[in-house]
């Protein structure tokens, strides 16, 4: 249905609801379920898959498949351990298949959760805004004092010259592919580029990762981007950073890549291309100006601190508000409109202390701020950093790749950031960001027993060999 045709139905059938949600990802049935509770009539609309990004084209597949590319590159490296497992093979139609299975039963699990709702009515269709409180689908005009925008993102394909002219794959499409690539090109060198690039290299791929900046991961600190290169390079991933004037071109079954780096042009072949260079809002085609709803100048759609926008009785979650771009900050989302709705509560956006992973293995785990975001507040700083070589849990399973840094207020003797980048390093660093949330000074957690023999029980030993950081 096109834009015109729904924003033209002055006649069509009318209902009036309590509230409407648009958009069935991650925070859209939690907050269906919420409302139902409170016995409010709610219609949640869909257009494509319920569950969203983390459902059927993120968390939930990719690292499902980052699962696979580890037990393959273990059974590799038996030796190491003691065995060995002969010729390691990776059936790739078994390994979508195994993606494509979680997919599947996370989505209907969801599907049977609404379902189960008893004020709560899925409609599959494109929802658009006809006014600041009425929402037209298929045909019909809802009507709510509480409208919901929770419509997520998808991969953002820039204008480079070529692109368009030859196959290319996206996040959403490559965790479909049951064939193995000979040789895959990847242009974006931040968190899923990366987690494509090391996942295809263990299944047996060749794997290139070009990318603009002059290091990897840009927004993370030099010394774990250095890390992080180092670790996909030992495993035979080609890194190209600095890469300028990218294009593309078809070369027989093959795509060129093209590119400048250095001052010299440089050519790459590959049997496929991914493009990983960030995300944009769902927020095409939603009817937004129709009700007045502002959006900056990416797509993103403006919110206060409760994740109200501009209009009254509008909130927009997830993805498409440009607060945050994981599975877990649009969960809070949730969490924070629920809480401030149905609690009585006065919950803000600006009170989640920022954390997040990048699952290549190792993974990193990150809490708070890095160490180039503390350095910038000015403040007196505590640094302390310790190679996974000398934590026993990492060395003694074999994996003693990577290192643990924290930066500290030297003033206020709290907790401003850290990384983990080994081993666990994704559930380690729950123990800071626990603390970081709480605004609990530096000896609480210093004198915490932790279990032996973790990597979390190193986090006290972190504390205790702070140093006022050097300018």
């Amino acid at each position: 249905m096109s834009s015109n045709t729904a924003l033209s139905s002055p006649t069509a059938a009318s209902r009036a609801l309590d509230a409407i949600i648009i958009g069935a990802g991650q925070a859209g049935p939690s907050l269906a379920g919420r409302l139902d509770a409170a016995g409010m009539r709610v219609a949640i609309i869909e257009r494509h898959l319920v569950g969203g990004t983390c459902v059927n084209t993120g968390c939930k597949p990719t690292k499902t498949l980052v699962a696979s590319a580890y037990a393959a590159q273990m059974a590799r490296r038996g030796g190491e351990y003691g065995f060995s497992a002969g010729d390691i093979r990776v059936d790739m139609a078994v390994v979508e298949a195994r993606a494509r299975k979680v997919i599947l039963d996370s989505r209907g699990g969801n599907e049977a959760w609404l379902a189960g709702m008893s004020n709560v009515e899925l409609i599959r269709g494109h929802a658009r805004f006809a006014g600041p409180d009425t929402v037209e689908v298929n045909g019909e005009r809802l009507t709510a004092p509480r409208i919901f925008i929770n419509v997520g993102g998808r991969a953002a394909i820039p204008p480079m010259p070529g692109l368009q002219d030859v196959p290319y794959l996206t996040n959403s499409s490559i965790v479909a592919l049951d064939t193995l690539p000979r040789h895959l090109i990847v242009v974006g060198g931040s968190y899923i580029g990366l987690e494509f690039a090391q996942m295809y290299r263990r299944f047996g791929a060749q794997v290139t990762i070009i990318e603009r900046a002059d290091r990897l991961i840009a927004r993370e600190d030099p010394d774990i981007s250095a890390a992080v290169g180092g670790i996909l390079e030992d495993e035979g991933i080609a890194v190209r950073t600095g890469a300028d004037d990218i294009a593309f071109r078809q070369d027989a079954d093959d795509v060129a890549v093209s590119f400048v780096t250095g001052g010299s042009p440089v050519t790459v072949v590959g049997s496929h291309v991914l493009i990983a260079i960030g995300r944009r809002p769902n927020t095409d085609d939603l009817g937004l100006e129709t009700a007045g709803i502002r959006q900056d100048e990416r797509g993103y759609i403006t919110v206060d601190e409760h994740l109200q926008t501009n209009v009254p009785g509008v909130w927009a979650l997830g993805d498409c508000n440009g607060r945050g771009a994981f599975t877990h900050t649009a969960y809070n989302d949730f969490e924070i409109v629920a809480a401030n709705l149905l609690d009585g509560e006065d919950r803000k956006v600006g009170s989640r202390v920022p954390g997040y992973a990048l699952y290549i293995d190792p993974p990193l785990g990150r809490a708070g701020m890095s160490e180039a975001e503390a350095r910038k507040t000015g403040r007196p700083l505590l640094l302390s950093k310790r190679p996974m070589t000398r934590v026993g849990r990492a060395v003694e399973k074999g994996e003693a790749k990577g290192f643990m840094k924290m930066v500290a207020d030297a003033a206020t003797g709290r907790i401003l950031g850290a990384a983990i980048l080994g081993t666990g390093g994704d559930e380690a660093i729950h123990g800071i960001l626990d603390m970081i949330s709480a605004d609990r000074p530096l000896d609480e957690l210093r004198w915490a027993v932790p279990i032996h023999p973790t990597v979390s029980e190193l986090i006290p030993t972190l504390l205790v060999e702070l140093k006022p950081m050097d300018d």
